[in-house]
């Protein structure tokens, strides 16, 4: 069963999805905020880390930085879903290390989509 870390601090976000990736036969563990997701990355490998940018404590660049400097995380895709729409804020996104930034207002169906081709 393939693994995929959620962070995000918006409620409804992480409702719909948890239950889609479930739904798509996937091990979905849960972060509210980039600190909670680096605890749960220490016991979890999963194969593709969902990145909110905006979030309480430690934000999605910063969490990122973390991942990358872990050998342990190498193999993760990690792909940004924000609010942070800005060519300025992908390019950043991108240059960090992410492997694909989707921006919010999103479908559900383009982020299955964006995973599925991650893990191809």
């Amino acid at each position: 069963m393939r693994k995929i870390l959620i962070v995000d601090d918006e409620p409804n976000i992480v409702m719909s999805l948890e239950y889609t990736f479930k739904k798509n036969n996937f091990e979905v563990f849960i972060a509210r905020d980039g600190q909670e997701a680096l605890e749960i990355l220490q016991n979890q490998l999963p194969d593709v880390i969902i990145l909110d940018v905006m979030m309480p404590l430690v934000d999605g660049f910063e969490t990122l930085e973390q991942i990358k400097k872990n050998e342990r995380l190498q193999h993760c895709k990690v792909m940004f879903l924000s609010a942070k729409n800005k060519e300025s804020d992908i390019e950043k996104g991108m240059a960090l290390g992410a492997d694909a930034y989707l921006t919010k207002p999103f479908s559900i169906k383009k982020v299955v989509e964006q995973v599925n081709e991650l893990l191809a």
